[in-house]
């Protein structure tokens, strides 16, 4: 279970900052370095992350969709 007060300052960061911590914790993960514990940490922030990531890509899909329907009236 993700703890939110850990992640809550994902939620104030641009898509490129979430991206970028995103990148850093997925290599963080793939070396292997760290403990199982800090593993599970790591796993569960880039969680967050990534739903923060996709939360700004909806939100500008949605916005091109939205541009583009305007544009076909």
């Amino acid at each position: 279970m993700t703890d939110k007060k850990e992640n809550s300052d994902i939620e104030a960061m641009s898509y490129e900052q979430a991206r970028q911590e995103l990148t850093k914790v997925i290599s963080d993960l793939e070396q292997g370095s760290v403990t199982l514990e800090a593993s599970m940490k790591l796993w569960q922030r880039g969680e967050a992350l990534a739903a923060k990531c996709e939360e700004w890509l909806s939100g500008a899909r949605a916005k091109l969709d939205e541009a583009l329907k305007d544009k076909k009236a």
